[in-house]
């Protein structure tokens, strides 16, 4: 399964949805934002799944039963089964349950997805830090999540209960904008009594090594909008990546990730999965995709030609990245990125 982290981006003649066995996707900013579907993802999805891809839909957010996320992808359009789903609290109830004993009381700090995992682990879930807790797990538990819960948290993790986390993404997107997340939540408890958690979901090991024991899949692309979660948890499996462009990550922010942050592939949404990638060549000294060479000057990426803009960006990524791993710390993007209106 393991393929090696690849950390620029790279051509493929095949369609991805072919030389790849498993998508692993994630689900905001990828297939939906705010509850409702992104553009293009219900039929690129089917199209790939008719091709004979297995979808799998891996999501870092523990509040949600894989029942009910394959409730609602199945309502956008998106035929799915609950064990088509992954979630962290899948992967920290596997990872407390290699701690404990079998049949131990864990103190919830979250909401029924939590409950679910840990009792599928044969785990007892509880409410307070008074019940003997063996362990204390926290995952994002809504904006109704009482205050007090933190304080329960925080009295068995003081008395030196294990305390885990399903995952410290510090904010979480909504259809209102931009929310505190279950990272912002582990802060208060980790305020309160100077501990470290172990944390399972992305980008750690726990969470990847979850999704490939349900999926069972052999060459897995992961697919995502986030360079620190997706991204670097395809690195850090060393397996491929596609990044869309639908949710967080924008060029600029592109252009500047470090290795561990740098897809195989890029493209503008879900409909990159059913084509093949065009490679980016060295050309004199810089490097061409499609009609446009992109090389790194003195204090600026410079970028020449015309066509796709995507070829533009994949050409600028090598460009960026190979010059700051020859020491060049900083290059301005920004008038390459404005001619390719990205």
């Amino acid at each position: 399964m393991s393929q090696g982290a690849r950390t620029r981006p790279e051509g493929s003649g095949q369609a991805l949805s072919e030389a790849y066995d498993t998508a692993l996707l994630d689900l905001d900013g990828v297939v939906y934002a705010g509850g409702s579907a992104i553009a293009h993802a219900v039929e690129s999805l089917a199209t790939a799944r008719e091709g004979g891809m297995h979808l799998a839909y891996v999501t870092n957010n523990a509040l949600r039963t894989p029942d009910a996320v394959a409730e609602h992808l199945t309502e956008l359009g998106i035929p799915t089964g609950a064990d088509d789903v992954i979630t962290s609290a899948q992967a920290v109830a596997r990872l407390i349950s290699e701690q404990v004993p079998a049949g131990a009381r864990v103190l919830v700090i979250g909401g029924e997805g939590l409950r679910v995992a840990l009792r599928e682990r044969g785990l007892e879930p509880v409410e307070s830090a008074d019940d003997d807790p063996a362990a204390v797990v926290q995952g994002f538990g809504g904006p109704d999540l009482p205050w007090g819960r933190f304080a329960e948290a925080s009295y068995a993790v003081a008395r030196g209960v294990p305390w885990f986390a399903s995952n410290t993404d510090l904010t979480i997107p909504s259809g209102r904008g931009i929310a505190p997340g279950n990272g912002a939540a582990v802060e208060v408890v980790r305020i309160a009594t100077g501990a470290e958690p172990q944390v399972a979901g992305k980008p750690l090991p726990p969470m990847h090594r979850e999704t490939i024991l349900r999926t069972g899949a052999k060459r897995p692309l992961v697919v995502g909008d986030r360079l620190d979660t997706d991204i670097e948890g395809a690195f850090n499996g060393e397996v491929d990546s596609l990044l869309v462009l639908t949710g967080v990550t924008d060029g600029a922010q592109l252009l500047a990730a470090p290795p561990q942050h740098r897809p195989t592939y890029v493209d503008a949404d879900l409909r990159g999965m059913l084509t093949g990638q065009p490679e980016v060549t060295e050309a004199g000294d810089g490097f061409r995709c499609g009609g446009w060479t992109a090389k790194a000057g003195k204090e600026r990426l410079e970028l020449d030609g015309d066509g796709e803009a995507l070829d533009g960006l994949r050409a600028l990524c090598v460009a960026a990245w190979t010059a700051a791993g020859e020491g060049v710390c900083e290059l301005d993007g920004g008038k390459a990125l404005a001619r390719l209106g990205l």
